[in-house]
């Protein structure tokens, strides 16, 4: 079982799922994906989790990102589960929920972690881009949230950084100056930001958003 990281393909795979079977590739195609994991159906935490995720829903749509979850459970269990949420979170989940009974999922993207749990599957995240490789990954252990605000501030950065040459900064929302990246001088950058650029150092260089 390999380590998955940034900048691999993504493993494919076809799973059953809430929404019937899916195919990894076929379902994302041109956009870009977010892949997590939940510990195990009927679980508060991710009760609470994958009510916000359907809630987050359209702004994952906005940024042309496909939402796809995973539990060690079935996809009887998961259709069950998805009433509850539902009911006690107020909303509809409106994405697919893997069924992974069989851990093949689970053991094909390292989501168990056996220090922590020899059955279940720890609150991975994966942003996957649409030439399907592995952008970002994310390990929180079973008794912490996922912030869905991160997550989508890092696909923003993330999107934004593709298509130009910024980094972008600590704590950094959209529409926020971004840092220029090393690899560009000073003159060229002058000629690429029309915005125009600020020196701090040689190497600290910021402009603003060009996106926005």
């Amino acid at each position: 079982m390999a380590t998955i990281r940034l900048g691999d393909l993504a493993p494919d795979f076809t799973a059953d799922s809430s929404k019937g079977t899916i195919n990894l590739y076929e379902y994302l195609g041109d956009s870009w994906g977010i892949l997590f994991s939940h510990p195990a159906d009927f679980t508060p935490v991710c009760t609470t989790e994958l009510g916000t995720a359907a809630k987050f829903k359209g702004e994952f749509d906005k940024r042309n990102v496909k939402m796809l979850a995973l539990s060690v459970d079935g996809k009887a269990s998961h259709l069950e589960w998805i009433k509850d949420i539902n009911d006690t979170q107020n909303t509809e989940v409106n994405f697919p929920i893997i069924a992974d009974e069989d851990k093949r999922v689970s053991t094909l993207y390292d989501m168990i972690h056996p220090n922590a749990d020899d059955n279940l599957t720890v609150r991975s995240v994966y942003i996957i881009a649409p030439d399907k490789s592995v952008k970002l990954t994310i390990t929180y252990p079973a008794s912490t949230g996922r912030n869905f605000h991160e997550l989508l501030r890092v696909i923003d950065s993330l999107q934004l950084t593709a298509y130009h040459s910024v980094a972008t900064p600590a704590n950094w929302t959209h529409g926020e100056d971004v840092v220029v990246s090393p690899s560009i001088s000073t003159p060229q950058a002058q000629e690429m930001f029309v915005k125009g650029i600020e020196e701090i150092r040689p190497y600290l260089r910021m402009t603003p958003d060009p996106t926005a």
